[in-house]
């Protein structure tokens, strides 16, 4: 998503502004609670004209917490290193008792105790972190060439196999068994760096590029005991977004990559290389769908679905088992570049969108909590295709941080805590990178 020059511009210029106008700044808490006991926290700037933390100088730290002034919520930072980040939405960063977040930051990997906010470093040196391991709340990583695990309680790593020839790892299954990931044959010549951003200038001819390439790709599955590798799907798509079931580690998820709105994007395959199942079967032009990830008991997928493309907005679930689909639908102004689920599969959350979304004009720039509500069922169920039909459905959404001053070439990428009272975010609200929690139900100190 391309950032409009003069929207930025204009962004930047009502923020530099905004001093002028009498706008408070907020006050650095450091309060002692942890996540699991917060204190309650006083109001920790008024707002402004956008009702969020007034911007600060490079030199000045974010506050430790504050009260979103538009919302009523407690946000509490969890970072203390400037570019440090919580992972991709779909990537698991929890450890299976709840008690640990893991993290990146710019020196390597850190854990971030959820009770008492203690930040302990785990790995030196810079890795591409994978995920946690649901059975053993080990953290995989790679590094020049090779994948690790770390024991977070003694911090000892362990290197579990070298990665085949331009091979990269995406995912680990719920037993940890085995990891999987891919090998693309050859290059798309121009392509520009993202430096680290989600979204940047040229990403768009970029990916229109490497889908026309077709080039060759394999997806497979590296056996974490023995290092061996076996390829179960040979394709000329773009094959990415990799992801395991939580709970069956025979299956895995993943999409055919590009513009969304040209592809068969949602797919799922075996760990054997057989049931390769479309999960979304597009029915109109320019009807655009993705972003997938399963609940957390690895009984639904959801997508981002939008019927067509920037027009009617929903958040689609598809049952593995008999194939039940449920739309919930939701207004423009709350649609999110990614949606995630709480363990409990009641709750959804959202990040929101920035100036140049797909539901721009008019996209809210929130961190958003999403009630869903099913619409009665009134279906005649002498209707031959009854059990075919989509249950429809809305999300009552509730707005729990202002993110006007994030700039989205950065994904905030939302996740709920195991214990579902916060909802982890990243954000460079106040210049740098850093990763917050926001509190699901509104703070006992109030406004």
């Amino acid at each position: 998503m391309m950032t409009n020059p003069r929207r930025h511009v204009l962004s930047v210029a009502l923020i530099l502004f905004l001093p002028a106008l009498g706008a408070p700044k907020p006050a650095s808490i450091r309060g002692a609670g942890g996540l699991g006991a917060p204190k309650p926290a006083s109001i920790a700037g008024a707002g402004g004209l956008f009702g969020t933390p007034a911007a600060q100088s490079s030199e000045e730290e974010p506050p430790r917490e504050w009260i979103d002034p538009d919302t009523g919520h407690r946000v509490v930072r969890l970072s203390d290193e400037p570019g440090s980040q919580s992972l991709y939405f779909h990537q698991n960063a929890y450890t299976p008792d709840g008690t640990k977040l893991v993290i990146t930051t710019p020196t390597g990997l850190a854990t971030i105790n959820l009770k008492t906010r203690a930040i302990e470093k785990m790995v030196e040196g810079r890795v591409n972190l994978i995920m946690t391991g649901r059975k053993t709340g080990q953290a995989y990583y790679v590094r020049t060439g090779a994948v690790y695990a770390v024991n977070l309680d003694t911090k000892v790593a362990r290197e579990i196999a070298k990665l085949p020839p331009h091979g990269s790892v995406a995912t680990v299954n719920a037993d940890e068994t085995l990891l999987a990931g891919t090998i693309t044959e050859g290059t798309v010549p121009g392509a520009p760096e993202s430096r680290g951003r989600d979204s940047y200038p040229g990403k768009g001819s970029m990916m229109e590029r490497r889908l026309a390439a077709r080039l060759p790709m394999q997806m497979f599955v590296l056996s974490v005991k023995t290092g061996e590798v076996h390829t179960i799907l040979r394709s000329t798509d773009w094959l990415n977004h990799l992801q395991f079931s939580p709970t069956d580690p025979a299956l895995l998820l993943f999409c055919h990559e590009g513009p969304w709105h040209k592809v068969d994007r949602t797919w799922t395959i075996g760990t054997d290389g057989t049931g390769l199942t479309q999960i979304h079967h597009r029915t109109m032009n320019m009807e655009i769908e993705g972003h997938e990830f399963f609940s957390a008991d690895g009984r639904q997928i959801w997508y981002d679905l939008q019927t067509p493309r920037s027009e009617v907005f929903w958040l689609a679930g598809y049952a593995l088992a008999d194939g039940k689909r449920t739309w919930y639908h939701l207004e423009r102004s709350e649609w999110s570049v990614h949606f995630n689920q709480s363990p409990d599969g009641t709750l959804f959350a959202g990040d929101g969108g920035g100036p140049s979304s797909v539901a721009a004009p008019g996209n809210g720039q929130w961190v958003y909590l999403f009630r869903p509500q099913l619409l009665p069922d009134r279906t005649d169920r002498a209707l031959l295709n009854a059990k075919e039909l989509i249950q429809p459905g809305v999300l009552k959404a509730e707005k729990l941080v202002n993110l006007a001053r994030h700039d989205y070439s950065l994904e905030p990428n939302v996740t709920f805590t195991p214990d579902m009272r916060w909802i982890v975010f990243r954000s460079n609200m106040f210049g740098p990178t850093h990763v917050f929690a926001v509190e699901v139900n509104k703070s006992r100190g109030g406004l």
